[in-house]
C-alpha cells in the first residue's frame, strides 16, 4: 500500500513546519541569552586591563532620574542623568580606593 498524494504532502508539510518551529525557537533562545548577557554586563567590549573611567556608584532619585558619581583619571564627576538632559553637578579628587 502506497500512500495517497495527499496524505504524503500532509506529511511534508508538518515535516517542514517542525523543522521551521524547531529552527525559530533555537534562534529565540540565541537571542534572548545574548540579550541578557549583555543587560547582566557579561558582554564588554575592549581591551583587557586597566580602564580609565568607572562608574563608581549610582543612585535613583526618582524613576526618571539618576544620580551618578562617575572615575575618571583620579577625578570623580557627579552627573545627574533624566529625560530632560544630563549635567555635571560637582568634580572633586577621587579618594584612594581601598586594597582587596
Amino acid at each position: 500500500m502506497s500512500p495517497t498524494p495527499e496524505r504524503g504532502r500532509a506529511v511534508d508539510f508538518f515535516q517542514l513546519a517542525k523543522v521551521l518551529f524547531a529552527l525559530i525557537a533555537t534562534l529565540a533562545l540565541l537571542v534572548g541569552v545574548a540579550w541578557g548577557a549583555r543587560r547582566l554586563g557579561m558582554l564588554r567590549p575592549g581591551r583587557e586591563g586597566e580602564r580609565r573611567l568607572k562608574i563608581s556608584e549610582s543612585m535613583m532619585l526618582d524613576p526618571r532620574r539618576r544620580l551618578v558619581i562617575v572615575r575618571c583619571d583620579n577625578r570623580e564627576h557627579v552627573l545627574l542623568l533624566g529625560p530632560g538632559g544630563d549635567r555635571v553637578v560637582a568634580h572633586m579628587d577621587a579618594k584612594a580606593e581601598a586594597a582587596t
